[in-house]
């Protein structure tokens, strides 16, 4: 028995559903269905409005907890909703390509997840728990983050950092790092002899008094040329470290000494996605002339986004 499944080609208008998506009738069959298109929340319950509304929120450093008491969103609702938007932000973010770059600067960010790691080792917790690095690299003339990278500080991590870094540009530029040895091993093997790197090896003054959230006091820096002609007079961090200040400050789970902190690594990184995602193609960026946004300014934005228009975009992206 041959069984012929309708292929639905005409069909008409047959109302919407609780989302707004329009729904479709087929004349043929009597079927109905959904049209399908991108959705910036998923599946959540939870109009457009009051999405915007919680996300420009956690953007501006607010706690879940503040914005639960605020808005009156469930702080499930909250945290599955970092869950698909940023999913949908780090599509966005993959897609980036093929940028022309002058100067970069990479860095590492520390936080942790759940519990700080000492402690972690200590109770035998999840190895997702604990201690977690963000590699970031920043264009320094547009502000533009070109890649990032949530991990350990290891060279396999910065592997991964520098193929997504090497994915996002094009052509030959000059890229500057702190003094991390990983830098040293991957950066020659990952790009090929198509940069011109440097690192700024940052001395400290030693010290008897141990202290836990202040480093110690810098006598001096010194630059040394790794591979290629980079100009020694450009080589520094500070755009990257600036950019690493707004990170603390943007997102209260970077906020040092608070209970803010974030508690699985999967909202950890969507969070980071959508932070990068928002400052790249939303926010506007003081550093640059004509209240540009980084994207605007690298030429893959006409304009600043709203976060509607940031998470519609980005929901395309992973469509």
């Amino acid at each position: 028995m041959v069984v012929i499944t309708c292929q639905h080609e005409h069909t008409a208008k047959h109302g919407k559903d609780r989302h707004g998506a329009q729904r479709l009738k087929c004349k043929a069959c009597g079927a109905t269905f959904t049209e399908a298109k991108p959705q910036p929340l998923g599946s959540l319950r939870i109009g457009m409005r009051d999405a915007t509304t919680a996300l420009g929120m956690m953007l501006e450093g607010m706690s879940l907890r503040s914005i639960h008491r605020l808005t009156g969103i469930d702080r499930e609702t909250l945290g599955d909703l970092i869950l698909a938007v940023g999913e949908n932000c780090g599509a966005l973010l993959d897609s980036i390509e093929g940028v022309e770059a002058d100067d970069v600067e990479a860095d590492e960010i520390w936080s942790f997840v759940g519990l700080k790691e000492k402690r972690r080792v200590d109770r035998n917790r999840s190895p997702e728990l604990g201690d977690s690095w963000c590699w970031i690299a920043i264009e320094s003339n547009t502000k533009m983050v070109l890649a990032h990278h949530v991990g350990e500080r290891d060279s396999e991590s910065c592997w991964r950092f520098m193929e997504r870094l090497r994915k996002a540009t094009v052509g030959r530029f000059q890229l500057s790092s702190d003094g991390l040895a990983a830098y040293r091993m991957t950066v020659p093997f990952v790009f090929r002899g198509n940069v011109d790197f440097a690192q700024l090896v940052k001395q400290y003054a030693s010290t008897q008094v141990t202290t836990r959230y202040s480093p110690a006091t810098i006598i001096g820096a010194e630059k040394h040329t790794r591979m290629g002609n980079p100009e020694l007079e450009k080589v520094c961090t500070s755009h990257v470290e600036r950019l690493n200040l707004s990170l603390r400050m943007h997102l209260r789970r970077f906020t040092r000494l608070t209970n803010g902190h974030s508690k699985s690594l999967d909202h950890h990184k969507a969070m980071l996605a959508i932070f990068f995602a928002w400052y790249n193609f939303a926010r506007v960026n003081t550093g640059l002339t004509g209240k540009q946004t980084p994207a605007m300014a690298t030429g893959l934005a006409t304009k600043a986004w709203s976060l509607r228009e940031l998470l519609e975009k980005a929901a395309e992206k992973n469509f």
